[in-house]
């Protein structure tokens, strides 16, 4: 489940300190294979549910770099969206995401270079109102001039 924020291009020109966007999605056991699937990870803390039970967590996790994706998602369609360039991410991981969580990932402008179209967003997410990731990306955003 994605939310309906909007979708589309925030040009440089437009973006203002303060600005949020964000998405919500529930995490679901197909989104967990096709990630194992795609990046090649198969540890099985995240597919095996009797070896996960027997780990810290205590029961199977979602991939960190597939919460961390939902970030992406918001930069890439929201803020500033279509055209954005990632130069960087941090991040630090919190909390296990697990099947059938609710996450919500935000990002929101913490500093600007105009003249170099460059964006500092703090990135976080949620679940269930506890931050189970936060970081910060650097980002190079679309520009009218370019257009």
């Amino acid at each position: 489940m994605l939310d309906n924020s909007p979708r589309g291009t925030i040009c440089i020109e437009d973006i203002e300190m303060g600005m949020t966007r964000y998405i919500r999605k529930i995490i679901t056991d197909r989104d967990i294979e096709l990630f194992a699937e795609i990046s090649t990870d198969h540890n099985p803390v995240h597919l095996d549910d009797d070896y996960a039970r027997d780990t810290i967590f205590e029961g199977r996790i979602a991939h960190g770099m597939l919460t961390a994706g939902l970030i992406s998602a918001v930069i890439g369609e929201q803020l500033p969206g279509h055209g954005t360039i990632y130069m960087s991410q941090n991040l630090k991981f919190l909390a296990p995401v697990r099947p059938g969580d609710l996450v919500y990932a935000e990002v929101k402008v913490v500093d600007m270079v105009i003249d170099k179209r460059r964006v500092k967003l703090d990135c976080r997410c949620e679940v269930n109102g506890e931050n189970v990731l936060v970081g910060e990306a650097m980002v190079l955003a679309p520009s009218r001039k370019f257009d």
